[in-house]
């Protein structure tokens, strides 16, 4: 294991473990999530689930990789009964160490198979889309690229932006690899390299391209639908393009939600997930703040484009692998 991912699974495992060693006896029976999601739209599904069930929860947060790795480090001794994150690649890690039991049918039947692993081991919740936010003074639609691969042309030198380093974007480099390979991922991040801005934050690489700092950038939709819906102060003068056609710029993240099979509270756990997953808990998804997509398909989302036009690529959403993109990222100087 290179000494870097070494370096960093260490640095998350000891920032995390003083607060969850800490929290250890207390509060034994409540339902523990560990949570790398929004916490404010989980807040509402666990106040709406608490209300419903009677079933006391306890949120521990923190980032996808940070809460992934804390679980494999902790492993059977884990106090966690559910996982939730943002992307799939850190419930894959946590799949990988066999560290999930498979969810009961009531989940499984909430949402559509090309959303869970063949095995039911976890399921997804909620989507974001990949998009490219362009600035409309800059990027005339006959110049909008054909495909997120073209963003390591020279004609994007210095041109466009991203944020490297979250697991938004590592999530769609890992997409990429999935679909396009060692080589030619590697390439397109040399590209990257050479083209793009870095920026902290898919926040600001939107405020940046808006502002006409940089002509555009590589976000997921809700950033702009959530500003639109507030102010529009960091929106105003850019446009979405969705790519669409299967390619790997129309990628869809899916946040996912697992049961863990050494957990205090499995069957309570069990309802947590059918509840998220159900028509109630996916309400509170579609009609948040955070605009992502629903993935139970009776129930819609207000202002975004239908899930149905996006013309996602097909992808096994539990084979997107983490630790071979950190590596190519590191290669290529962006972590």
């Amino acid at each position: 294991m290179p000494a870097a991912r070494t370096a960093f699974r260490a640095v998350s495992t000891l920032v995390l473990s003083a607060g969850l060693l800490s929290a250890c006896g207390e509060d034994d029976d409540k339902l523990v999530i560990y949570n790398a999601q929004h916490e404010e739209l989980v807040d509402e599904v666990v106040e709406a689930f608490t209300e419903e069930t009677g079933i006391e929860v306890e949120m521990r947060n923190g980032s996808d990789l940070e809460l992934a790795n804390q679980l494999v480090a902790e492993g059977t001794a884990s106090k966690a009964d559910v996982f939730l994150t943002e992307n799939s690649p850190a419930m894959s890690l946590v799949q990988s160490e066999d560290l999930f039991t498979t969810l009961g049918e009531g989940a499984q039947g909430n949402i559509p198979e090309q959303y869970r692993p063949d095995d039911d081991s976890w399921t997804g919740f909620a989507a974001r889309s990949t998009v490219f936010v362009y600035n409309t003074d800059s990027v005339q639609a006959d110049d909008l690229p054909s495909s997120l691969m073209e963003l390591a042309d020279p004609e994007w030198e210095g041109r466009i932006s991203f944020s490297p380093t979250g697991a938004d974007f590592q999530a769609i480099v890992a997409a990429v690899l999935a679909l396009e390979g060692e080589d030619a991922t590697a390439e397109w991040l040399a590209g990257l390299k050479r083209n793009g801005t870095v920026y902290d934050g898919n926040n600001v690489v939107l405020e940046s391209v808006d502002a006409g700092e940089v002509d555009a950038g590589v976000i997921y939709h809700y950033y702009w639908y959530r500003d639109q819906e507030e102010a529009g102060d960091n929106s105003d003068s850019s446009e979405l393009h969705f790519f669409g056609n299967q390619d790997p710029g129309a990628f869809l993240s899916i946040s996912g939600a697992g049961v863990l099979k050494n957990g205090e509270h499995t069957e309570d756990a069990q309802e947590f997930v059918e509840f998220l997953t159900g028509p109630e808990g996916q309400e509170i998804v579609s009609e948040s703040y955070a605009l992502e997509y629903p993935l139970n398909p009776d129930v819609d989302i207000r202002s975004v484009p239908p899930l149905a036009d996006l013309e996602v690529p097909d992808l096994d959403v539990s084979e997107l692998d983490s630790e071979r993109v950190f590596d190519l990222m590191q290669e290529a100087g962006l972590l």
